[in-house]
């Protein structure tokens, strides 16, 4: 039992003051009141080293730090970073606690990322409500942890797990927090009581992570920790910095090793990377947002249908499981239901034998999925998304047989990556009813969602779309209906440049190694061999009786295709794969040469600079077209979509937030050069215009929206 004695409730980002006389003795509670998420702003820092003075100042015999509302600490203020922090700054907050004579625990519910986390790991000790979700996600925004993440984490789980959970960002439950030694307890019900009651099942003092020592592993498993991290991290400089701290946690100076991590918190947070992954931070929280939708019009998604059974079909089953969702999924008779459904279970299967999956939660995912051949299965369920081939009449014919077969209420989706939505639901009663809900393979690991506004989509259906995206763990960006939406336009003119550069005498392994040493995941030649060459050469023939027949066209993937080389699905493409790997073949040199001979080419040497920025120029002026023609709502959910789901490195922002920074005359001297390159038929889109655009929302876009890391 409990009894207050005197308390000070906090205003808006501010820490609230309560005294209780208790069975641990008289235990001030400092709640942290900074609404949404509780972000680490200045004046929660001041709130808490004003609290723990007055604490001491009135005798009391121990603190709890709680979060008030739905969560701990999400994280720093993120809008601070770009000026200097004005004191306190986290670290004096945290030496204010180990200077204090008594103990202090958090009492972590929700969240507690980043500083959050930071502060947590300066107290004495820490409970945790079940579920919480803790990590340090700095090195995901282009810095390191800067108030001691790097030294007292590995403190309490070793430097091996320290370098994981810090490199790769990883956010992980109390539960797993409890085992790791991150957190001393996971208890039920209200977290600051069971703060008290902690400290009061037997006597603790106090206990400065700071001050353990790191707990002994083989070196082997510390190097390897730090070589994966590396690999990872792709040679950016922050990743090599929190490798170097957390090892640096061993040495016996840790004063010296804490300022040497702020000293290069301070200089990164300024740093190019973080800047831009601030930037994006802030665009891929506004992608979700659709000016004048009231999102509480989302109609409950309690069970979906999935027609299709093939690789994304079975992917975007795979995905509403893992959410948690009952699924039924169509196909066209019961044997390839059955083999779907198999696939589904083997997939699993594969990911418990990994352990990646735990076993319980892989037979639940099982029991959740049912098969049938027949669309009246699907009677019971909130939301269909078709996942069937890429033909118009093929889904115009089924959205019909859903309609007739489904009550109205009912949600009707489509995962075309291409075609006219509006088009595809012209001849339906209730068209309100269908949006697009555009995966990408595979549909469960890839983070983007194009969740696509058909003309007469209603507001209800968009709602649930973008509800139904976040609890999927996907970042959605909305979309109009226009030909490849948003990510699909822009990369076809992406890999149309790409192709005219082989055209004009580019190797294709020279393409693909110019824009990799740019930051691309994979160039564009090895992706086409990857999804298959033929899903582009089927676009290129419904295209053919459109396109401008003055306009350069490049063969050379339709003679691949007709030679059956369509990728890695048939061991050949632009590459071989008859070794394993991706190796240049003399016969695509040879058909190149003839395609040369037969357009009038005469190749030339084009260095990876240029490869670069055409590629680049061509993803920037097809990104202002489909602006301009209102595809995107906003500059920003182009870099957000090509972050996410094209391989486009994060540590630049974006395709738009990289040419912003670039000059002025020289993105209008590659323009020219596409424009040249591309000859008729080329559009140049208004650049400067959209540019000028993301200037004016990155100036605002933090102002509106509070930092801290939470989803």
């Amino acid at each position: 039992m409990t009894s207050q004695t005197a308390a000070t409730p906090a205003g808006p980002g501010r820490v609230g003051f309560e005294s209780r006389d208790t069975a641990a003795g008289r235990v001030v509670v400092l709640h942290i009141d900074n609404p949404p998420v509780n972000a680490g702003s200045h004046g929660v820092r001041h709130g808490l080293v004003e609290g723990l003075s007055r604490a001491c100042a009135e005798g009391a015999d121990a603190v709890v730090i709680a979060g008030a509302g739905r969560c701990f600490v999400a994280g720093s203020d993120l809008r601070e970073f770009g000026k200097p922090l004005a004191p306190p700054e986290l670290p004096d907050v945290i030496r204010a606690i180990e200077a204090a004579p008594l103990p202090v625990v958090a009492a972590l519910h929700g969240v507690a990322l980043g500083g959050g986390l930071e502060l947590a790991l300066g107290c004495d000790w820490r409970v945790a409500a079940p579920g919480t979700m803790i990590g340090l996600p700095e090195v995901s925004l282009g810095f390191v942890p800067g108030a001691g993440g790097t030294q007292r984490m590995p403190r309490l789980t070793g430097q091996a797990r320290a370098i994981e959970l810090i490199c790769d960002a990883t956010r992980i439950p109390a539960e797993t927090a409890l085992a790791d030694g991150l957190v001393d307890a996971v208890v039920e019900g209200d977290p600051a009581e069971a703060a008290i009651g902690f400290l009061a099942e037997t006597k603790r003092g106090k206990r400065r992570t700071i001050e353990l020592t790191p707990p002994a592993e083989p070196v082997a498993e510390i190097e390897a920790a730090a070589a994966r991290a590396t690999k990872r991290g792709r040679g950016r400089p922050n990743v090599a910095e929190a490798v170097r701290l957390v090892r640096a946690s061993a040495g016996p100076d840790a004063a010296a090793a804490l300022a040497d991590e702020r000293a290069v918190f301070q200089q990164l947070r300024l740093a190019e990377d973080a800047v831009a992954l601030r930037y994006l931070f802030f665009a891929e929280r506004r992608a979700a947002a659709v000016e004048g939708l009231d999102l509480a019009l989302a109609r409950p998604v309690r069970a979906v249908g999935v027609i299709g059974g093939g690789t994304m079909g079975q992917g975007i089953a795979r995905a509403m499981l893992g959410a948690g969702l009952p699924v039924t999924l169509i196909e066209r008779d019961a044997e390839a239901a059955a083999r779907a459904q198999s696939a589904i279970g083997a997939t699993f299967d594969g990911q418990v034998a990994k352990g990646r999956l735990g076993a319980v939660e892989a037979r639940d995912r099982k029991d959740r999925l049912s098969v049938d051949a027949d669309i009246a299965a699907l009677g019971g369920v909130d939301l269909v998304i078709e996942a069937v081939f890429e033909e118009m009449s093929l889904k115009i014919d089924l959205l019909s047989r859903l309609e007739a077969a489904l009550p109205a209420e009912t949600i009707l989706a489509t995962n075309t990556s291409y075609l006219d939505i509006d088009a595809m639901a012209a001849g339906l009663s209730h068209p309100d009813r269908v949006l697009g809900l555009h995966f990408f393979s595979p549909a469960d690991v890839m983070a983007l969602l194009e969740v696509v506004r058909a003309a007469r989509t209603s507001d209800a259906a968009l709602a649930t779309g973008l509800k139904l995206a976040r609890r999927l763990g996907k970042q959605p960006v909305v979309a109009r209906v226009g030909e490849g939406f948003i990510g699909n336009r822009v990369y076809a003119a992406y890999r149309r440049r790409a192709e005219l550069l082989v055209l004009d005498g580019a190797a294709p392994e020279a393409v693909d190694a110019a824009i990799t040493a740019f930051g691309f995941a994979m160039g564009p030649f090895a992706v086409a061999d990857m999804s298959g060459l033929d899903i582009a050469w089927a676009m290129r023939k419904r295209q053919a009786a459109t396109r401008d027949p003055r306009a350069r066209y490049v063969a050379i993937p339709d003679r691949l295709c007709e030679a059956g080389r369509l990728g890695r699905k048939t061991g050949r493409g632009w590459y071989d794969y008859g070794s394993g790997r991706a190796m240049p073949d003399p016969e695509v040199a040879a058909l190149i040469a003839a395609e040369r001979s037969a357009a009038g080419v005469t190749p030339r040497e084009i260095g990876a600079e240029e490869i670069c920025r055409q590629l680049m120029a061509a993803i920037v002026n097809e990104a202002a077209c489909l602006i301009d023609e209102g595809i995107a709502q906003r500059p920003s959910d182009v870099d957000v979509a090509l972050v996410n789901g094209y391989g486009f490195p994060r540590w630049r922002g974006g395709p738009l937030y990289w040419a912003k920074g670039q000059d002025a005359a020289a993105v209008q001297a590659d323009l020219a050069a596409l424009a040249a390159a591309v000859g008729p038929g080329f559009r140049a889109g208004p650049v400067a215009v959209v540019l000028a655009r993301l200037e004016t929302a990155e100036a605002g876009g933090a102002a509106g929206s509070q930092g801290g890391d939470t989803a």
